[in-house]
């Protein structure tokens, strides 16, 4: 199992992101899959998670309304389109899966496989 993450950079208050994750080992459509971010200092939270083929969603309070994920499954790329970014959004971002039906590791923030982070940096 593999997730690469890719996307991040410098982008000013306001502006737009697009985060990739082209993941290897497993069928991106068959299982649950998400993000996380950790900024310095703080703890890592989920941001966005997305269920398997029914598409069921969870976006933290933070970023609802102004981040959306969805995937490609013909790629096999999970993406985070991410709208409006505010400096409070500068993190780390990472995708994850725990191979697993349900968004139980998006709440728990505890899946067993990660991708590496990569950073984004919401800055004027």
């Amino acid at each position: 199992v593999q997730l690469q993450a890719s996307g991040g950079g410098l982008v000013q208050p306001g502006g737009s992101l697009r985060l990739s994750c082209a993941v290897s080992g497993f069928t991106l459509a068959d299982y649950a899959v998400g993000w996380f971010r950790q900024a310095s200092g703080k703890e890592r939270e989920a941001v966005s998670c997305v269920g398997r083929r029914d598409g069921t969603t969870y976006y933290s309070d933070s970023v609802k309304g102004r981040f959306t994920i969805f995937r490609d499954t013909a790629k096999n790329t999970l993406y985070l389109q991410m709208n409006s970014l505010k400096p409070e959004d500068t993190a780390v971002y990472y995708c994850a899966t725990d191979l697993s039906l349900s968004l139980i590791f998006c709440y728990d923030g505890n899946p067993r496989h990660w991708g590496q982070g990569t950073l984004v940096t919401v800055s004027s």
